[in-house]
């Protein structure tokens, strides 16, 4: 006996293409319901500055906060002062760390008045200039301690 081909044809065709026409409308839902919107064409990227470095911070990482070996005390005004520290900056200047007398370290800005007579002229990184004022010559360089060996 012999099964009619045609019509079974047709009936897989149509199962078929219903199936596909199934898994097409279930997948756009999908992405339709999972998408996030668009971002905005017009929302524009704001970069802010830094913020600005706050100098106890510095001083507590120069280790500022504890009392170092009191230096003795000599009569020229360079060996009154003693760098524990320095944050050189291109952009604003920098800070150094400075004791002055024996006294814990303070931190000092470019431009700041370390005492009545004397500013933070500028730094470098392994040493800070002091001068009478900010438009004044160098009165003197305190230089960092020379590292050992580890």
């Amino acid at each position: 006996m012999k099964t009619p081909s045609r019509s079974l044809w047709w009936l897989r065709i149509a199962t078929f293409l219903l199936a596909a026409l199934a898994a097409a409308s279930a997948t756009y839902w999908v992405l339709k319901l999972m998408a996030v919107a668009p971002p905005s064409q017009h929302a524009a990227v704001v970069f802010s500055a830094p913020p600005a470095a706050d100098p106890l911070v510095v001083a507590r990482l120069l280790g500022g906060g504890k009392t170092g070996v009191v230096a003795a005390l000599v009569d020229s005004a360079a060996s009154r002062f003693k760098l524990i520290g320095v944050v050189a900056n291109r952009a604003k200047g920098g800070y150094a760390l400075i004791s002055i007398d024996g006294k814990p370290a303070k931190p000092y800005r470019v431009g700041a008045a370390v005492n009545d007579a004397l500013v933070l002229h500028s730094v470098a990184p392994r040493s800070a200039a002091l001068a009478a004022s900010r438009d004044a010559p160098v009165s003197f360089t305190l230089e960092l301690p020379k590292l050992g060996p580890p």
